[in-house]
Order: structure tokens, then sequence, then C-alpha cells
């Protein structure tokens, strides 16, 4: 396992963007287009729209690359999957309109993506979270590599995954 990132990603409008390859930024409607699931959108090649239920301020994020598919932690509040093909090595990590840029590179194979979260209720009650406060809302993004599958939500249990489900 190759931990990408693990720690507090700054954001603004609930929006993590993952880029690979040099392509732009995702359309947030486009980005989910199409799908079953409205929290990790992946309908724009080479790009991973995460959706998180804070507004602005700071979620725990951790993101990780595997050689295998993982055991499902059924402790994760919301889980999703999609399938996700890089669009070339180079990897940005960031939260809108946040000065933080996670770089590295990824290999360019077919993978699956999951999308774990907890607290998104609490994180859309809060709405913001100044960077001396604690996080209310943690996320987790695994990537491994797997043929191309429809997406799928595996479990929804918060009003605010519910209402992402419902928007694309």
């Amino acid at each position: 396992m190759t931990t990408i990132f693990d720690g507090r990603m700054g954001l603004t409008f609930g929006q993590i963007y993952l880029m690979t390859g040099g392509v732009d930024w995702p359309d947030f409607d486009d980005s989910r287009r199409g799908q079953v699931n409205g929290l990790l959108g992946a309908a724009q090649p080479g790009r991973l729209l995460l959706t998180t239920g804070l507004h602005s301020g700071e979620v725990g994020l951790r993101v990780e690359r595997l050689d295998e598919e993982p055991v499902l932690d059924d402790t994760w509040e919301e889980i999703v999957e999609v399938s996700f093909e890089p669009a070339g090595p180079a990897l940005l990590l960031h939260g809108l309109d946040s000065s933080q840029f996670v770089k590295t590179e990824l290999p360019v194979v077919s993978y699956r993506a999951r999308y774990c979260a907890a607290d998104m209720d609490k994180g859309k009650e809060i709405d913001v979270v100044s960077d001396d406060e604690p996080v209310v809302d943690r996320y987790l993004l695994q990537l491994w590599p797997a043929a191309p599958a429809p997406d799928v939500i595996r479990k929804q249990t918060s009003a605010t995954a519910s209402y992402w489900h419902q928007e694309h």
C-alpha cells in the first residue's frame, strides 16, 4: 500500500479534486453525469470529484493506492465505488480554492476507486471549520487496479449522501 495523502485537506464548496495527466478541473455537474452515486464523480476522464458534507474549511482525508481490492470496512457510514483511469502519471490532489496541493505520480492503469465517508451530516450542519478547530467529517479514497465496472453505492446512511445521490 502507498499512502498518497493522510491529513487535513482544505476546501470550499465541499469539493476535493484528484486530477491526472494535466487534465483541467472537473466540471461539478458533468463529473457525476450518468452515475448512480453523487459523492465520487468519475464521469470525466482522468479526474475525480470528491464531495464532502463540510462547505468550507478542512476535512480529514486519506488517499491510498493498493495492489488489490481492500476488505470492505463497514464502519464507514458512506461507501461508493467508481472506475477510474488516469490521463497520465502526474497526479494533483487539492480542495477547491485551497492553497494546499499534493503532487505525485500514479501508474497509468485502470483503477477501481472506493470513497468512504464518516460524519457527512455533521459536516453539513457545522458548514465551516476554521484551521484551529478539529475536523468534523472524515474521508478515505482507495485506488486499486481493476477492470472497468459500473459505479455503485455500497452503503448510504446520511441525509447529505442521499441528497447528492439524487442530485446528479
